[in-house]
């Protein structure tokens, strides 16, 4: 009986833990492919900026490896959910990555792509996107100086906004620019912005430039 009472303990636990998580296989509402430059050391190279709007019966919790796939050229690409970035608009939680890029800055692909979303219970789902971007970007890279107090840009892109980081390089506020030269007074940027990268986007190529971040000081 002792025995009986004992072995009943854990098994009960294992099917109340059973029952607890949902088979349901998670869902992905929605996506986007954006295409961004980085300064390289041997000119702009590309990332893709890849996020999700997934679903899960049991939480964005739940859910445990995010893939990119392009068939056409045998690439592949994991997102674990210890790497993804996770963002809230609007109460939903997007997931995904800023850095999806091809070894040594080659171009990446444009056409197709394949996400694979996976839970904990290794349920999967299974959603394809499009880029199809300019192979080459219509717009030289663009650039930011700051110099006794205002800066210039130099861009050709319709929107322009600064991205400002504190002293531990961290992003602090998102700030549209509509004048391409001022006074950095003139910006009401917050007090610990200590330097500022400009990010450049055209958002109907779905294209974007961020150049190195500059001292304001």
């Amino acid at each position: 009986m002792i025995f009986k009472s004992l072995f009943s303990v854990p098994l009960l636990c294992v099917l109340a833990f059973c029952l607890s998580c949902s088979k349901a296989e998670p869902r992905i509402n929605y996506g986007f492919i954006e295409l961004f430059y980085y300064p390289g050391s041997a000119g702009p190279e590309e990332r893709f900026s890849f996020f999700i709007l997934p679903e899960d019966d049991d939480g964005v919790e739940n859910l445990s490896e995010l893939y990119l796939y392009n068939d056409r050229e045998g690439l592949r690409w994991l997102i674990t959910s210890d790497d993804w970035i996770e963002h809230e608009d609007a109460g939903k939680i997007w997931i995904g990555s800023r850095s999806i890029a091809m070894p040594d800055g080659i171009s990446l692909p444009r056409g197709q792509y394949r996400a694979v979303l996976y839970n904990k219970g290794g349920e999967s789902t299974e959603r394809r996107f499009t880029y199809d971007g300019p192979e080459i970007s219509p717009y030289p890279f663009p650039q930011v100086s700051v110099e006794e107090g205002n800066y210039v840009i130099v861009s050709q892109y319709p929107v322009n906004r600064f991205i400002c980081y504190d002293q531990q390089g961290r992003p602090v506020q998102t700030l549209t620019v509509a004048d391409k030269g001022g006074s950095i007074r003139s910006l009401s940027l917050v007090g610990t912005t200590r330097t500022i990268a400009l990010w450049a986007e055209d958002p109907e190529y779905r294209l974007s430039a961020i150049t190195e971040a500059v001292s304001i000081r």
